[in-house]
């Protein structure tokens, strides 16, 4: 299995390129506007075909690269079914199956970052947006977020795969690349052991600035980047 993850180190943004192998086909999870170049050349590199883009929410720090690669590619861009976008190929529902050459895809509806939520899971790996990070998770104080839906999203749905699954996050603000379930389980600070209540307290009380690109990022997005 080919996964290759790449940094937009002014977004903090992690995206990812996978595929079952060199000269298959390719499904790109969350890219970033200013990267479609890095992108298409890795593609051309690797001999892939990409088949779709997923976004794992309409994100409020950086502009997509989907419309730009659909452009480019002829590839299927993907959204949750929770998301206003009118502008998506597809949106896609909790349970789906997204198949990439030989991978198959789960479709997990995971609310509580944005209303429009979504993580990628295949067996031994799970992408999970904003969702849940390396010892930390995605806020909850915009976008129709919701700290209870979150807690319910990343306990009861994500706690609940296979421990060793790998973790692949949305963005890292300290230098971390992956994690495991089982690791976010007993470890992440604002999860183990704590109860939704002390969550929810925990996140109503982060009081952080809104993303730098918000009232840009937001609306281009909804457009699949393409404003």
């Amino acid at each position: 299995m080919l996964v290759r993850q790449l940094f937009d180190a002014q977004t903090f943004t992690f995206t990812y390129i996978v595929a079952d192998n060199f000269g298959s086909e390719a499904i790109i999870i969350d890219p970033v506007d200013s990267k479609v170049e890095q992108y298409m050349k890795l593609l051309k590199e690797l001999n892939l075909k990409l088949k779709y883009v997923f976004d794992t929410h309409v994100h409020a720090d950086h502009i997509t690269a989907a419309g730009k690669l659909r452009e480019l590619t002829d590839c299927i861009t993907l959204l949750g079914a929770g998301t206003n976008a009118k502008c998506v190929s597809k949106v896609v529902k909790d349970g789906e199956k997204i198949h990439v050459g030989t991978l198959e895809f789960t479709v997990l509806e995971t609310p509580g970052h944005t209303q429009d939520s979504y993580c990628l899971y295949t067996p031994k790996m799970v992408f999970t947006g904003d969702t849940l990070f390396v010892r930390g998770t995605g806020r909850t104080d915009f976008q129709a977020g919701n700290p209870v839906d979150q807690y319910n999203s990343i306990v009861n749905k994500l706690f609940s795969l296979p421990e060793e699954t790998l973790v692949y996050p949305g963005h890292d603000y300290n230098g971390n690349t992956r994690s495991s379930i089982w690791e976010e389980k007993n470890f992440n600070p604002r999860l183990a052991g704590k109860s939704v209540a002390e969550f929810k307290e925990i996140m109503d009380n982060l009081n952080l600035p809104n993303p730098k690109l918000m009232d840009v990022a937001v609306p281009a997005n909804l457009a699949c980047g393409l404003i």
